[in-house]
């Protein structure tokens, strides 16, 4: 779990992260993001559409964690769902999600 946030982090710091629900949609839409997380505790609403809009734009969705653990790891109090803009991350962060 802990190299989970610390490789979320080190993706964050090096600028290849989006949150926010607005941030995180447009760069599903314009195939910016590689990989989407969405949190445990996300309304079903947004688990829906965050679900849906990955399934039509082939993007692999992961939902874990909760808004608190997010939100730390890239540096904010709480997020609900962050998008990894960067293939090299997406492929580091997947293997720690696969174990």
């Amino acid at each position: 779990m802990n190299k989970l946030l610390s490789m979320i982090g080190l993706a964050t710091r090096a600028g290849k992260t989006v949150s926010g629900e607005f941030m995180v949609e447009k760069s599903i839409k314009s195939n910016d993001a590689k990989m989407v997380i969405v949190s445990e505790d996300a309304s079903d609403n947004t688990k829906k559409l965050f679900t849906d809009k990955c399934k039509f734009y082939n993007v692999p969705i992961y939902i874990m964690l909760n808004r608190y653990e997010l939100g730390k790891a890239v540096g904010k109090k709480s997020r609900v769902s962050i998008a990894i803009i960067d293939e090299g991350f997406k492929d580091a962060i997947a293997k720690l999600v696969v174990k």
